[in-house]
């Protein structure tokens, strides 16, 4: 059961939250801001 929780949620289900995107989707954007920035500091 736990394995298709984590599996629907991270990988399938948009969030509202993340303006729609899904968990690994937002979080996978999120890492590549957050590279972008640290290379123009």
């Amino acid at each position: 059961i736990t394995k298709y929780i984590i599996g629907y949620y991270s990988q399938v289900r948009p969030h509202q939250h993340n303006g729609g995107l899904t968990p690994n989707e937002s979080e996978k954007r999120y890492w590549l801001n957050y590279k972008t920035v640290a290379n123009l500091t």
